[in-house]
C-alpha cells in the first residue's frame, strides 16, 4: 500500500502530497531458451550443492560441519579451529576480488545466475505457475474476487513456500548441527532454542525473500546494485538493447520492407519487459534494477526467429561493440561479437586478475603448509614464579594442544632457552583426532643457574615434536621469570 502523509497546504494549492510511490506487482512471464537453461543448470547446481553437502559422511562424521559448541569446524579433511579464523577473512577477500572481477568482465554475472535471492525467486516462480498458471491467468487470479478456486490455488501454493522454507532453514542448521540427530529430533520436535530461532527465521527469511519482496530485495536491500557502476566501463559485457538496429519500433506484418517502412526490427511486443524479474524496459539503456538474468535476451531472440530477423537484437555486449557499429549498422547481417578479447587486457582487468590469483596463490599455500599440530602458551598468572624443593626456581604454564587431524597423535614437550631448564613431571601427551586440550606444565631450573640469571623475565622455547610421525617440531615462545 502507498504511504500517503498528509502535509498542510498553502493556499491554492492541492490538498495532500504522497511521499512515497506505490509498489506496483510484477507478474513475470515464463521464457525458454538457451540462457533460461543456463539458469535452471545454476539452481540445480547451487541447490544440489546447499542440499546435499550436509548429508555426506567423511571420516565416520559429516563431511562438512561447523561445530560452534566444540569450536571445531570440518571441512573435508580439513579439522579447523577457531585460530584459523584467518582462513574465513581470506576466503572473503578472495570471494570479493572474484566479484570485482568477473563484474568487470562480464557484468551482473553473479546476480543472474547464483545468487541465493535469484536462485530461489526462480525457484519460487516456478512453484507459483504450478498453482496459478502463466502471467495472464495470475494477474487474472490476482483481480477477481476470492472463490474456493483461487482459496486452493493460493493457499496450495504458500503452503509449499513455507515447506521449502522450513525445508531450507533445517539445512542451513544442519551445517552448524550433526543433521542426522537434527533429522531424528525433527520428528519429536525436539530441537533446542537456538535451532528452534535459526530454522524458523532462516524459512522465514527465503519465504519472505522469494516469495514476496524478491526484486525489492535487489532494489533497495542489495548494495550490489548500488556500487556495481563503480566497476563497469565501456568494454564491460552487459545486457543491452541494440538501439540502432531496433528503433524506430512499430508493428508491421512478417515480410515487411523495413527501409521503406522507415522501421527498425524491434516489433515493439513488450516481451522483453513482460519477462523480466525486476519488471524493467532494457530498451531504455542499463538499469541498476537489471540483475543480467538474459530472461529478455531468450524472449527477444524468439520474437526475431519468429520474424526472421538475425537474433541478437537484445544480446550480451559491451558499450564500445555497439558504437563501433555506428548510427546505420547493416540490418541483415548478424551482430557483431559481444566482446573483443582483446579488450580484456586493460588495466583494471588486469590488476582484479593479478590480485585475485595473488589471493588465491597464498590461500592454497597456506591451507598446504598448515601444521597438524597447533600450540598456545599461557603464562599461569596467579604464581609468577615460586621456590620449590632443593632452591629450584619454578613457573607454571597451560599449553593448548590441538590436534588438527583425525588420527590420534603422541609429542614430546620440551623446553629451551635457559640452560639446565627442564620440564617437571612427564614430557609426553597424547591427543586423540581433532582434539584440543589444556595441558599444565612446570619449568624448574636449578639455583645454581637462576643465581646466574638477572630478576626479571628471560626467553625461553617451548619445543612439541611429534613422537609417531614425520614432522617438525612446533615452537612457541614465552617467558621465565626470576624472583629478586
Amino acid at each position: 500500500m502507498a504511504r500517503v502523509i498528509p502535509i498542510v497546504p498553502a493556499a491554492g494549492e492541492g490538498e495532500m502530497v504522497s511521499l512515497y510511490q506505490k509498489q506496483k506487482k510484477i507478474y513475470p512471464r515464463s521464457v525458454k531458451g538457451g540462457f533460461a537453461r543456463w539458469r535452471w543448470l545454476m539452481v540445480w547446481l547451487t541447490q544440489a550443492l546447499f542440499y546435499g553437502l550436509p548429508w555426506l559422511s567423511m571420516n565416520g562424521r559429516q563431511a562438512v560441519l561447523f561445530d560452534l559448541s566444540a569450536r571445531r569446524f570440518y571441512i573435508g579433511q580439513l579439522v579447523l579451529y577457531p585460530q584459523d579464523f584467518i582462513y574465513l577473512t581470506g576466503l572473503l577477500v578472495l570471494s570479493a576480488y572474484g566479484l570485482f572481477f568477473f563484474t568487470t568482465v562480464g557484468g551482473r554475472l553473479w546476480c543472474g545466475y547464483a545468487c541465493p535471492q535469484t536462485v530461489y525467486t526462480e525457484i519460487f516462480l516456478w512453484i507459483e505457475r504450478r498453482f496459478e498458471g502463466e502471467r495472464g491467468a495470475r494477474m487474472k487470479l490476482d483481480a477477481g474476487p476470492w472463490t474456493l478456486n483461487k482459496l486452493w490455488r493460493k493457499g496450495g501454493k504458500h503452503v509449499v513456500w513455507v515447506l521449502l522454507g522450513l525445508w531450507t532453514g533445517f539445512t542451513f542448521v544442519g551445517y552448524f548441527t550433526p543433521i542426522h540427530s537434527l533429522w531424528a529430533e525433527a520428528f519429536t520436535l525436539d530441537f533446542g532454542p537456538w535451532e528452534w530461532f535459526w530454522v524458523n527465521f532462516y524459512g522465514l527469511a527465503t519465504y519472505g525473500n522469494a516469495g514476496f519482496l524478491r526484486e525489492q530485495v535487489c532494489q533497495y536491500m542489495c548494495p550490489y546494485a548500488r556500487f556495481q557502476s563503480a566497476m563497469f566501463d565501456k568494454d564491460t559485457l552487459i545486457v543491452s538493447y541494440d538501439s540502432a538496429r531496433g528503433d524506430p519500433r512499430g508493428t508491421r506484418a512478417r515480410g515487411t520492407d523495413l527501409a521503406s517502412a522507415g522501421l527498425g526490427q524491434c516489433i515493439d511486443c513488450s516481451l522483453c519487459v513482460q519477462v523480466c524479474p525486476a519488471g524493467i524496459d532494457i530498451r531504455e539503456g542499463l538499469q541498476s534494477e537489471c540483475i543480467a538474468c538474459t530472461a529478455c535476451i531468450d524472449a527477444c531472440d524468439g520474437v526475431m526467429d519468429k520474424m526472421h530477423y538475425p537474433r541478437g537484437l537484445i544480446r550480451y555486449a559491451t558499450q564500445n561493440a555497439l558504437a563501433l557499429q555506428g548510427p546505420h549498422p547493416d540490418l541483415s547481417r548478424r551482430p557483431p561479437p559481444a566482446l573483443d578479447l582483446r579488450r580484456l587486457l586493460r588495466p583494471r582487468v588486469l590488476i582484479y586478475g593479478a590480485v585475485l590469483i595473488l589471493i588465491a596463490g597464498a590461500f592454497v599455500t597456506s591451507l598446504g603448509m598448515r601444521r597438524a599440530l597447533k600450540v598456545d602458551v599461557v603464562r599461569d598468572r596467579m604464581t609468577l614464579a615460586r621456590i620449590v624443593d632443593d632452591g629450584l626456581v619454578e613457573n607454571l604454564y597451560r599449553l593448548q594442544l590441538m590436534n588438527a587431524t583425525e588420527q590420534a597423535r603422541r609429542y614430546h614437550l620440551a623446553v629451551q632457552g635457559i640452560a639446565g631448564a627442564a620440564l617437571a613431571g612427564q614430557g609426553e601427551v597424547a591427543l586423540q583426532p581433532a582434539e584440543a586440550r589444556w595441558v599444565t606444565v612446570a619449568v624448574r631450573v636449578p639455583p645454581e643457574q637462576a643465581a646466574a640469571l638477572k630478576p626479571g623475565a628471560h626467553a625461553i622455547r617451548f619445543e612439541i615434536s611429534p613422537l609417531d610421525a614425520a614432522g617438525a617440531a612446533v615452537v612457541e615462545k614465552s617467558t621465565f621469570v626470576i624472583p629478586r
